[in-house]
C-alpha cells in the first residue's frame, strides 16, 4: 500500500488547488491511498514561540504524517510569481527542530502541481518550491508537472474538475507518481 500525504497550499475555502487535491484523492490507482491533510493551524513561525514552547501540535501531527507516508503531494497556488507565503510558512515550520528535516523529508518523493486563474498555471510558484525542497533532502519527482492554468473555467463553484483532459492529466500525474513511489526502495 502507497500512502501519501496531500497539502493544498491555499487556505481559501473555495481553493481551486483543494478541489485538484480532492479530485486527486478520487483517482488514486489501486492499493495506494491519499491522505489530504491541512495546513490551516499552522501560526506563523517564530523563533521565539519555538525556543519557549517548542513545535506546535499542528505542527507536530503534520510532520508525522509527512514522516510515516511514502510520498508528499502538496499543490499550490502561484501569488505574486512565486510561492504562497502561508505554505512556505508551514514547510518551514515543518523543517523545526533542523535535526528533524532528515527524517521528515529526507529522500522523501515530492511531487508539485497547482492550479491558478490565469494562463501560466502555477509555473513560477511550481519552480520556486524546487530549491526549498532541494534543500531539505527531498526527492523530487520530475516525471510529471501538473499546471492548471484558467481555473475558473475548468473547475466549477461545487469544486468539480469539468474539463475531461484536464481530469485525465491529473489521473495520469496521480498514477505516474504513485508508480514512481513504488519503485523506489523504502526508507523507513
Amino acid at each position: 500500500m502507497v500512502t501519501l500525504i496531500g497539502i493544498s497550499g491555499s487556505l481559501r475555502r473555495g481553493s481551486y488547488n483543494t478541489a485538484v487535491l480532492r479530485a486527486a484523492a478520487s483517482m488514486m490507482p489501486p492499493d495506494s491511498e491519499l491522505r489530504i491533510e491541512s495546513i490551516a493551524a499552522i501560526p506563523l513561525y517564530d523563533g521565539d514561540t519555538e525556543a519557549a514552547s517548542g513545535v506546535p501540535e499542528p505542527v507536530a501531527r503534520l510532520k508525522e504524517a509527512i514522516a510515516a507516508a511514502d510520498g508528499l503531494l502538496l499543490v499550490t497556488p502561484e501569488y505574486n510569481n512565486s510561492m504562497p507565503g502561508v505554505t512556505k510558512n508551514a514547510i518551514d515550520w515543518l523543517s523545526r527542530p533542523p535535526s528533524d528535516i532528515a527524517r521528515v523529508f529526507g529522500g522523501k518523493p515530492v511531487a508539485l502541481a497547482g492550479a491558478s486563474p490565469g494562463g501560466f498555471g502555477t509555473i513560477l510558484s511550481q519552480n520556486a518550491w524546487l530549491p526549498v525542497f532541494r534543500t531539505l533532502g527531498a526527492d523530487l519527482w520530475s516525471g510529471g508537472r501538473l499546471l492548471v492554468s484558467r481555473a475558473a473555467g475548468v473547475i466549477d463553484a461545487n469544486g468539480q474538475i469539468t474539463d475531461p483532459a484536464i481530469r485525465d492529466n491529473l489521473a495520469k500525474f496521480v498514477a505516474g507518481f504513485v508508480d514512481y513511489v513504488r519503485q523506489r526502495p523504502r526508507n523507513r
